[in-house]
């Protein structure tokens, strides 16, 4: 059945994937972004679509639409955007969550939250279970990213409580894929364009710290998943892939799959890095039927040929980016 979904966030990195797997499915697309990290390139080739619509809006700001169904994306999702004006980064998960919430009790509609494994800070169990509280700083540099994110959750639940609103909470693992921003600080990206110029790989610490990577494909497909089932799922529900490589194997895979004969180079840690980051997604296996099914080399290949692509392209200017 065609639904009116919205986007918020919908022109970043997930949120032009996210469009595109609903108007496959059929349903009329509204994307919201104030384009701060998203680009208006990774959704041009929707533009023309009868069935997409693109709005500039921060959601910082009350929004009046009529929608069926809210994908809340919209933050800024890498240390480098969202400690630029941290400020505005709590606003955005916060009053942000405040005004889509207030939309979706006005409309009726199903809202998902796109969380984060940040919620559990440097974690002191692993792999993390969605019925860990996590060990977050509170006042440190990356504390405007993972205390909003935990806020804009409590939110979810208590208009859930207070409302009985229809609400789905997804806690993102690191994701890669096409489309991520070069300058992100991200380490996928930093890798490959490092790699593809023919630049020292940068490591912070020894890179014994651990992440998993999921692809963006793997990704989208549970979110829509969780979407779809039933009210009494709601989440908090860990999606990422829970195959863990340390950073410096990646940068060593990402060096072998680009042909670079680039070098490691470390730096000092940043502040609050977490140690692991591994999900436990035996929930989203019972409630979604949902595992990743893209081996972290066949992505890293999509993905450096999609920077390729951008490298030849001269696509790094900074008024391109």
């Amino acid at each position: 059945m065609s639904r009116r979904a919205m986007v918020t966030g919908g022109a970043g990195f997930l949120g032009s994937h996210l469009c595109e797997a609903l108007l496959a499915r059929g349903h009329e697309v509204l994307c919201v972004d104030n384009f701060f990290t998203g680009r208006r390139g990774n959704i041009a080739h929707l533009l023309s679509h009868p069935r997409f619509e693109l709005l500039r809006h921060d959601i910082t700001f009350p929004l009046y639409v009529e929608v069926d169904e809210i994908y809340n994306l919209a933050c800024p999702a890498s240390p480098v955007h969202y400690q630029f004006d941290p400020v505005q980064t709590t606003k955005t998960s916060v009053i942000g969550a405040i005004n889509m919430l207030g939309l979706a009790k006005r409309t009726k509609a199903k809202i998902l939250q796109a969380s984060t494994s940040e919620v559990y800070g440097d974690p002191e169990i692993h792999p993390q279970v969605e019925s860990y509280w996590g060990r977050v700083n509170p006042i440190g540099a990356r504390s405007c990213y993972d205390e909003g994110k935990r806020c804009a959750e409590t939110l979810f639940f208590d208009y859930r409580r207070q409302h009985g609103l229809r609400i789905k909470v997804m806690r993102i693992f690191n994701t890669y894929g096409p489309r991520m921003h070069p300058n992100d600080g991200r380490v996928v990206s930093n890798f490959i364009v490092q790699a593809l110029r023919g630049e020292t790989l940068t490591l912070y610490g020894e890179g014994e710290q651990t992440r998993s990577f999921c692809y963006v494909d793997d990704l989208i497909r549970a979110m829509i998943l969780l979407m779809d089932t039933d009210d009494v799922v709601t989440g908090p529900i860990n999606v990422g892939n829970p195959d863990e490589i340390s950073i410096r194997g990646l940068a060593e895979q990402v060096l072998g799959l680009t042909g670079s004969d680039g070098r490691l180079e470390t730096r000092p840690s940043p502040a609050d890095d977490p140690r692991q980051r591994q999900p436990d997604i035996t929930l989203a296996r019972e409630a979604l039927g949902w595992e990743p099914t893209v081996a972290l080399e066949d992505g890293l290949a999509r993905t450096i040929d999609y920077f390729r692509q951008r490298l030849s392209a001269d696509a790094f200017a900074p008024d391109a980016s």
